[in-house]
Order: structure tokens, then sequence, then C-alpha cells
């Protein structure tokens, strides 16, 4: 992708919390603008759309925008960015009453490649669980990723998370 446009978009939305949150649908516009310099189906366009109505709290609308990123190649396009729309659109289904698809799409990526976005995965997931009443399972995966993190107590914190999903 041109790197101005990349730009572009990155001031786009480093601008998001100067907007009235009365005027969401002008950020969205901005957005639409960069969107409609790419081809209609190119799914950095899609995905910069989708994460727009996402982050003006417009979940339902984004999910389908998210979805088409993803199947016309963005996690093949940009690896990091296909990672935060399948994060992205797990909270979406999860708000929109579809949490069970949620946890479908993050439980494998558990077991992808590593990276910051770790976290924010194991996040989503126990929300998405949560959603589901499996708390426990939720804990346990909040548990183990905030571990790594505490000056101390790791390993104490790594084994209750696991003992929280372990059969008794």
């Amino acid at each position: 992708m041109d790197r101005d446009w990349e730009e572009r978009v990155a001031a786009a939305w480093a601008a998001l919390d100067t907007w009235p949150e009365d005027d969401a649908a002008g950020f969205r516009a901005v957005i639409d603008k960069l969107a409609a310099e790419l081809p209609e189906d190119h799914p950095l366009g899609l995905f910069e759309r989708a994460c727009a109505f996402d982050s003006t709290g417009h979940s339902a609308d984004a999910v389908g925008l998210y979805r088409a990123a993803l199947d016309n190649g963005l996690t093949e396009a940009d690896p990091y960015k296909g990672r935060r729309t399948k994060i992205q659109l797990a909270s979406s289904l999860r708000n929109t009453g579809h949490a069970e698809e949620g946890v479908a799409l993050l439980t494998p990526e558990l077991d992808a490649h590593s990276d910051e976005l770790n976290d924010a995965v194991r996040a989503c997931l126990a929300l998405c669980l949560s959603s589901l009443g499996r708390d426990r399972e939720g804990l346990s995966l909040v548990l183990g990723a905030l571990a790594p993190h505490l000056p101390r107590y790791q390993r104490s914190m790594a084994n209750y998370a696991r003992l929280l999903t372990e059969p008794a």
C-alpha cells in the first residue's frame, strides 16, 4: 500500500478523539473518502471502513465489512491487520449477540504466531466466553495473559489460570 495513504489514514485515526460524539458520521465520511481511493473490494479499505463503524458505536455495520476484508485477503496483504480484524470482528459479534462466532474465530488465534496482540486475543475471547456463561474459561485466559506482566507471582498466577479449566 502507498505510504502516503497509510499516513493519511493514521492521521485520521489520530484525530478520532477530537471529533464531537454527535458527528460520528463525519468521521466515517473521512475514512470512507480514504477507502474510496482504493478499489471497492480492497481489503485495507474494507478494514478501515469496518473500524470506523466499530469505533463510532455501530458494531452491526462493521461485521460485514470485517468479514469482507478477511474474505478479500486482508490476512495475506497485512497479517497484523488481519489479526486485528479477527479480534475486532469477534468483539463486534459479541456485541451483536453472536459470542459463539467470536469464540470460534478467536480460539485458533491462541495457537497462532505470537505477537503483541496475544493478550488482546485472550481478553476478547474471555469476553466472548463470559457472554456465553463460560466465566471460568474466560478468567483463566485473562489470568494467563496477565501473569507474565506481574512483578511477582507469575508462576502462581499461571498455575491458578491453568487450574480454573483443568478437570478436578
